[in-house]
């Protein structure tokens, strides 16, 4: 990305191309019918169009009535990195609606996948590069450490993404369900060791060490990011920080605990299809 300061994602009025991105990815998302990637209307590599396309679906969301809780950082983890053909993390926008309870209605996404993360939650604004570049600073101000399952998911068909397509789409964001806070302390998130289970079955592992080096790290990325772009980092915010382990995809009536050690453990059960089976 540039180092301009405008807000993220600001976009010219004229920008047709951009509106026509967001009308194809608000329709997929609509209808849960998958839509074509979006490269083709942006361009392959605008990474700066893509968050334009991202912020107008967050304006049209929060007009419908949305409230941003938080952040998500993507493609953090090597191995995500691979499943997906793409070289660069990236941030997303989480709002109310996506939290669920431990609870997953899979109709209601369109192509889903899980994957277990260190999510943090702030306890003071990081609107100061001194405070991002300064690692006391920047534990100070989390205010809480919590394991967490994202459910990642795309609206375009087949998973075919470059990074232009997932940013536009929110970072190919869906659903998120947190476990217990923890208190940061002294810990060292690249030790967090994580295990995820699908139907008491390990699926997914991995470590801290495999979100950007350390979740911290991912972090301290995303708030200079934001803060560039003039839109910072605040207190109450929820920040998931990224895949530990490769994603799995999800189907109807699985159950996934991810163990994080000393962190806990959380769970997400998957709704069964009508009828039975899965579609």
């Amino acid at each position: 990305m540039t180092g301009r300061s405008e807000k993220i994602g600001a976009m010219a009025p004229a920008d047709e191309a951009v509106a026509r991105a967001a009308d194809r990815l608000e329709r997929a998302a609509q209808t849960r019918e998958p839509c074509p990637p979006v490269r083709d209307l942006i361009g392959a590599e605008d990474v700066d169009r893509a968050y334009a396309v991202q912020a107008e679906l967050t304006r049209r969301r929060k007009r419908a009535g949305a409230r941003r809780v938080g952040w998500k950082i993507g493609l953090t983890n090597p191995a995500v990195q691979a499943q997906l053909g793409v070289d660069q993390p990236d941030f997303g926008v989480l709002f109310d609606g996506m939290r669920v309870s431990g609870e997953l209605d899979r109709d209601m996404l369109v192509a889903p996948r899980v994957e277990a993360e260190v999510a943090v939650v702030l306890s003071a604004d990081l609107d100061d590069r001194a405070a991002i570049d300064d690692r006391a600073r920047l534990c100070a101000a989390v205010g809480s450490v919590v394991p967490a399952l994202e459910v990642v998911d795309s609206r375009i068909a087949n998973w075919d993404i470059s990074i232009v397509d997932t940013v536009a789409d929110n970072a190919s964001s869906g659903a998120f369900v947190t476990g217990r806070p923890n208190p940061l302390g002294a810990a060292d998130l690249r030790q967090v060791r994580m295990t995820l289970r699908q139907d008491g079955e390990v699926v997914s592992a991995g470590s801290g060490r495999d979100c950007l080096g350390d979740p911290l790290a991912a972090l301290a990325w995303l708030a200079g990011v934001t803060l560039r772009l003039g839109e910072p980092l605040r207190t109450g915010d929820l920040v998931l920080t990224g895949a530990l382990g490769p994603m799995v995809p999800v189907q109807h009536g699985a159950h996934f605990e991810a163990d994080l050690g000393w962190l806990g453990t959380v769970s997400l059960a998957v709704g069964a299809a009508e009828g039975g089976g899965d579609r």
